[in-house]
């Protein structure tokens, strides 16, 4: 796919504007930027460094229908450039979300995807079923199956086609609003599962969760997270996501992807826009520094004037060769 440029050749043109709104499904977003789950809290948090409403969608951590507690301490360890993480779900539960961290989004003019996750399909199906009379600031549900940090360091639910098509039908059948299945790359074939997540009634795909890790103390010879095992995220992942988000759009080029996984700077968002990803997302990075998310996005804005991109559409799916 050629990029279409003003004067038919790529180059900085402080003339340019270029247009960021995109499209995940039926989801219409003004930009390509997220948070990703489980990096920026359950709320409005980040709002405080930079207004949420100038992102394309907030992502809250995943929440189960009740509350539940997580892995036990340490949780977080630092990996080189990258992150082991064992949270392990913690979260207050669907209706405490409502209640308490929901109307601070609202506040910040937020458009909010909620995560959920279960261990079973008739826990994906409660938890859908308590967010089915949100308000319409929530628009889109992330269906969270492949989370590796339950259990200690077991991956969630669903692993296989069956498993996947089982979830997302129970939630598709319980809200009245886009579905979107979190895959996982750390499985023998994405694309099959992909497959049947589409098959199943998901309207888009999230790509690629966190990767299975491990790291031990040489010195106790013990784990050095308190659960044992958890999930790699950072720059260490990133070619793996955009290896899978290629594979997935390759495979269902219709099917919307949101692509996630060591986004640290706008050409790692740009990367997974040109492997077939509709909008990407910024976890890990907001560790270091609350205002990633903006800086990616700006980045973004910035590499489309570079290279004379007018509609940051033109460059969704457009790898060479």
């Amino acid at each position: 796919m050629t990029l279409r440029t003003r004067g038919g050749k790529r180059g900085h043109d402080p003339d340019i504007h270029p247009e960021l709104d995109t499209w995940v499904g039926d989801v219409e977003l003004a930009n390509p930027v997220m948070t990703a789950s489980g990096t920026s809290g359950h709320g409005a948090e980040l709002d405080a460094y930079f207004p949420l409403r100038d992102l394309g969608a907030v992502v809250v951590k995943s929440l189960s229908a009740d509350p539940w507690p997580g892995n036990p301490s340490p949780r977080l360890h630092e990996a080189g450039h990258s992150m082991l993480n064992s949270v392990g779900l913690q979260g207050p539960g669907v209706a405490a979300w409502l209640a308490d961290d929901l109307p601070g989004l609202q506040r910040a003019r937020a458009r909010v995807v909620v995560s959920i996750w279960g261990r079973t399909v008739e826990e994906y199906e409660k938890a859908a079923i308590a967010l089915s009379e949100a308000p319409a600031d929530v628009v889109a549900i992330e269906v969270n199956l492949s989370c590796p940090n339950l259990d200690g360091g077991k991956h969630l639910f669903a692993q296989s086609p069956q498993d996947t098509s089982a979830a997302i039908a129970a939630v598709v059948a319980a809200v009245d609003r886009p579905v979107w299945a979190k895959l996982t790359a750390h499985v023998t074939s994405i694309s099959e599962i992909a497959e049947s997540a589409a098959a199943a009634g998901a309207s888009a795909l999230t790509v690629t969760n966190t990767m299975l890790g491990l790291a031990i103390d040489p010195e106790t010879r013990r784990p050095l997270l308190g659960a044992g095992g958890g999930g790699l995220s950072g720059p260490a992942i990133h070619p793996i996501a955009v290896r899978a988000v290629h594979d997935v759009h390759s495979a269902l080029p219709e099917m919307p992807v949101v692509g996630v996984g060591g986004v640290m700077n706008g050409t790692d968002a740009v990367e997974l826009l040109l492997a077939g990803a509709s909008a990407v997302q910024v976890g890990t990075a907001t560790f270091a520094d609350p205002r990633a998310p903006m800086r990616v996005l700006d980045e973004v804005l910035e590499w489309c004037r570079r290279h004379g991109v007018t509609s940051v559409r033109e460059i969704l799916g457009g790898m060479d060769g």
